[in-house]
């Protein structure tokens, strides 16, 4: 299966309807795997949710869909098929992103418009395709994953940097317009997390980035389970998660 980390909300979300972005690879695939463990029913968002998929059991409450959330013209119609499809839902991850290394001097503008996109954009199609359902139902739960570079900026990551940064002006400002419907909207922030993005970056990696040293993809994932666990009456507006040094 995968290198998960032990957590203790088993059976906690039964019933629970969830939708993961980003599913079929690190943190989000982690996060769907946690999802089932705990009883949720979870629609696994990505370009290739076969990936995924073909790891589970037989009889997992999960349902993949093949979505490019880069294609923003066509994102909140195909969220709101998938709520359709599960006849509600009460949890959201907004995991799916890309990165970009590089001067932003010679950033081509047609990369910069893709990676935000994905970054903010799809965030913002994907909210709007769900909080009309958890409106109604006075519930909800919304996780967007940002990053430390939505706190700090990094020289050859200014597009990266700043469409985390929106994503966090984004998150707190839709939080506070949901808190008065019962939802809840939280961010994590990680630390450099190993994950299979860095392989899309090749040479343009720093030789100094240790991915041993990064924290795993089912670390961020079991911070997510914790926000997503919260008692009722808590919430955690933002959670910035690094690894720990002495560790490794």
């Amino acid at each position: 299966m995968s290198d998960t980390v032990s957590n203790n909300s088993e059976g906690k979300l039964s019933g629970k309807k969830a939708i993961v972005t980003g599913a079929s690879s690190g943190i989000g695939k982690e996060v769907a795997l946690m999802l089932l463990q705990a009883g949720a029913q979870v629609s696994l968002v990505s370009r290739n949710p076969d990936h995924i998929l073909s790891e589970l059991p037989a009889g997992s409450h999960a349902k993949g869909y093949a979505i490019d959330l880069g294609e923003i013209s066509q994102v909140s119609t195909q969220i709101q098929n998938i709520i359709a499809d599960m006849n509600g839902v009460d949890i959201l991850i907004n995991n799916a992103g890309m990165a970009y290394i590089g001067e932003l001097i010679d950033m081509p503008l047609v990369k910069w418009q893709k990676l935000f996109d994905l970054n903010l954009t799809s965030v913002f199609q994907c909210l709007q395709a769900t909080l009309p359902t958890m409106r109604s139902q006075k519930s909800g739960t919304i996780i967007n994953v940002a990053s430390i570079a939505g706190k700090q900026g990094f020289p050859n990551w200014a597009a990266y940097s700043a469409s985390k940064f929106a994503l966090l002006g984004l998150t707190q400002a839709i939080a506070a317009e949901e808190q008065p419907h019962g939802i809840k909207i939280m961010s994590i922030c990680p630390g450099s997390v190993d994950t299979p993005l860095w392989d899309t970056l090749g040479d343009k990696v720093p030789p100094s980035f240790d991915r041993a040293a990064m924290l795993r993809s089912a670390t961020v994932a079991a911070s997510i389970m914790t926000l997503v666990n919260l008692p009722p009456d808590a919430i955690i507006n933002e959670l910035v998660l690094m690894p720990d040094v002495e560790a490794f």
